[in-house]
């Protein structure tokens, strides 16, 4: 028989039976849309965080009292709490001691309860711009770039000159500044605008925000990836002298880069996928086993059928191929349907969380594969029942 014709009667007995179908296709959709739904949302997120964690420049290190994950609880955030704030004087004593051994030292201090408005022209801007205290070494730390204008430079730390960078034409409420320099735009990360600040002379932003309960974050950029670990060494002791850490104590300072971050999420990232996986896996092979009842089934209900075929010279191979195009046609079907929805899911998600769209082609190969071996498998027990038919 040619395997075009195997294939008319297939559809044909799935067409006559077509609730029966259905309903066993959907069992391997929800298998196949629930992993491809996770891995869509996962990847694109992981993708978006990757790019996000890129905040520190290249080569680059930073030294703060918080870690870079402050949403944690109970004892562990205590930790951090009761922590000494890096102050303004360690961080110069340190900035001192590093002179000369890296390329960028930048000192900032984030004004996050500020809420900083700004007024142009009478217009006032939401109260969402984050002001940030640093020096000159501020857009090479943090990888931003400028539009146009000058950055803060040396002189103006030292004065304490009224002076700011911003991602906007603006000014800030409550206090007059001169604009020297506007960023270029460099977008959202975490579904948040990266663009809505403005930098200031560290030292202005002490005299006009307070000093008080205020951390300075330390990053120190190396010459080069070859002096990056001998730098990161050096940066380590003398943070740990200016803290006044004996050698005894640990480190009562976090550090963390751009590869330590990535490492971090990446991991978590990979146990949030083993467990998607396995969980999907369980309901694929519980779909696979409701299609072996029903092709089962089928050959216990179409006795008459083969018997009839047989006898005018239908070979017992044709037949089991038949069986075996109707459950890989189902599986195949349920598996495109459910990788097409588990694009769909992911990727809504992913634009809900204002990330970058991806297709898992990886995944979405793998999930037709494993369809069609639950097809195959499925008609392990019809097969030998025909046997004996």
């Amino acid at each position: 028989m040619l395997f075009g014709e195997i294939i008319k009667m297939a559809l044909a007995s799935l067409g006559a039976n077509k609730l029966r179908a259905a309903l066993t296709m959907i069992g391997i959709t929800i298998g196949v849309f629930s992993i491809i739904s996770v891995m869509t949302a996962i990847g694109a997120l992981q993708n978006s965080i990757e790019n996000g964690l890129s905040f520190l420049g290249s080569n680059i290190f930073q030294f703060a009292k918080y870690p870079a994950n402050v949403n944690i609880g109970g004892e562990i955030k205590k930790k951090y709490q009761n922590r000494r704030d890096i102050t303004y004087r360690q961080a110069l004593h340190y900035y001192q001691m590093m002179e000369g051994d890296a390329r960028e030292i930048c000192l900032k201090c984030f004004g996050y309860e500020l809420k900083g408005q700004a007024v142009y022209n009478g217009v006032k801007t939401t109260p969402s711009l984050l002001i940030v205290g640093t020096n000159r070494s501020f857009l090479t730390a943090n990888a931003y770039t400028l539009g146009y204008g000058r950055n803060l430079n040396d002189e103006d730390v030292a004065l304490a000159r009224r002076v700011i960078v911003v991602g906007k034409m603006i000014e800030m409420s409550g206090h007059t500044y001169t604009i020297i320099g506007v960023l270029a735009e460099k977008g959202t990360s975490f579904g948040q605008s990266q663009d809505d600040l403005c930098i200031m002379p560290i030292t202005r932003f002490f005299e006009d925000f307070g000093e008080a309960k205020r951390t300075v974050n330390i990053a120190t950029q190396a010459f080069s990836a070859e002096t990056y670990n001998r730098t990161l060494d050096k940066a380590i002791g003398a943070m740990r002298i200016v803290r006044g850490v004996r050698a005894n104590q640990e480190n009562d300072f976090e550090i963390y880069s751009n590869d330590s971050l990535k490492s971090a999420f990446i991991s978590v990232a990979g146990v949030v996928r083993i467990g998607a996986f396995v969980i999907s896996f369980i309901a694929l092979v519980a779909a696979g086993i409701g299609i072996m009842n029903i092709m089962l089934v089928s050959v216990t209900e179409r006795t008459k059928e083969i018997g009839v075929r047989k006898s005018i010279g239908a070979r017992s191979r044709d037949i089991l191929r038949q069986f075996l195009t109707e459950a890989v046609f189902i599986s195949e079907a349920g598996g495109t349907l459910g990788i097409i929805l588990g694009v769909i899911g992911g990727d809504l998600l992913a634009a809900w969380l204002k990330v970058d769209i991806i297709f898992p082609y990886g995944w979405a190969i793998a999930g037709l594969i494993v369809c069609s071996a639950i097809g195959i498998a499925a008609n392990l027990d019809p097969i030998d029942a025909l046997r004996y038919e």
